[in-house]
């Protein structure tokens, strides 16, 4: 494909790096990411993206905007409290950049759904708020062998890592299962800062960025952790694949994907 006039202008900063190029700048027009999550990680992702020009992003999330997202959720604006989430965050985008294809899922996602919504995606953005579904997203990106983010912000602390097949460990070997019901606070419960999402989120967006170009090191065998009270980012290195991994050991246990129960109280972040 050649690029218009427009999209040169547009790209420009992109296509004078040498790690981009106009090569890299096709590889991301061509590039197919799933944001799940629109809120306070998946607002900055999908604004990032849809401004890089990856070509089709998905954005699943069955909330409708609320008054106390938008302290974060910067993809929504007070025009659109009521309005689902994923209407509001592909109007931002494709007014940001008409390049982009927005392709929006106003669903919950489960075990049923989650495998046919990741098939046709290069790589998966966790930007959930509970851990059901951040077990859910890792479990269905091992069996479906697709690379993805995690992420999680609380209070002023946040901490990201990226699973890619075959290349490192996955959320699943690092923290093993939930914890139990409520043993955790919320967002909604404990707070959270609304910059943190834009600082995580925007790490989440690089990943993506970068595993799509094929330049850089990725998050994989490490979690980044960023306390904003300190100013302190610490990259722990994470013990390698684990063997006895219940869903991508040599004999894993988990066979199906699992719905756990979720909290009373979930954080909208």
């Amino acid at each position: 494909m050649a690029f218009t006039n427009e999209q040169l202008e547009r790209y420009s900063r992109h296509i004078i790096l040498k790690e981009v190029g106009a090569k890299g700048q096709k590889k991301l027009l061509n590039a197919k990411v799933l944001v799940i999550g629109a809120g306070g990680l998946g607002a900055p992702v999908a604004m990032y993206l849809a401004a890089a020009g990856v070509g089709t992003i998905g954005i699943a999330d069955a909330d409708v905007v609320d008054l106390s997202n938008l302290q974060r959720q910067i993809i929504h604006a007070t025009k659109d409290v009521g309005k689902p989430k994923v209407q509001s965050a592909k109007e931002t985008m494709e007014a940001m950049n008409p390049d982009v294809k927005v392709i929006t899922y106003h669903t919950f996602v489960t075990s049923e759904n989650i495998m046919d919504l990741i098939k046709d995606y290069d790589f998966i953005i966790d930007g959930t708020d509970n851990f059901p579904a951040k077990f859910l997203i890792n479990d269905a990106c091992v069996m479906a062998k697709k690379p993805f983010s995690h992420a999680g912000i609380i209070r002023f602390q946040g901490q990201l890592m990226t699973y890619v097949p075959g290349q490192g460990p996955c959320y699943r070997c690092v923290f093993k299962e939930p914890p139990p019901k409520d043993a955790v606070p919320t967002c909604k419960q404990a707070g959270v800062i609304g910059a943190m999402g834009g600082v995580i989120g925007s790490l989440q967006a690089m990943e993506a960025i970068k595993y799509i170009l094929g330049v850089g090191n990725l998050l994989t065998g490490y979690l980044l952790t960023y306390n904003a009270l300190t100013m302190e980012f610490r990259k722990i290195k994470l013990p390698t694949h684990t063997k006895d991994c219940a869903v991508c050991g040599d004999h894993p246990t988990i066979d199906h994907l699992i719905d756990y129960e979720q909290a009373v109280c979930e954080m909208k972040h």
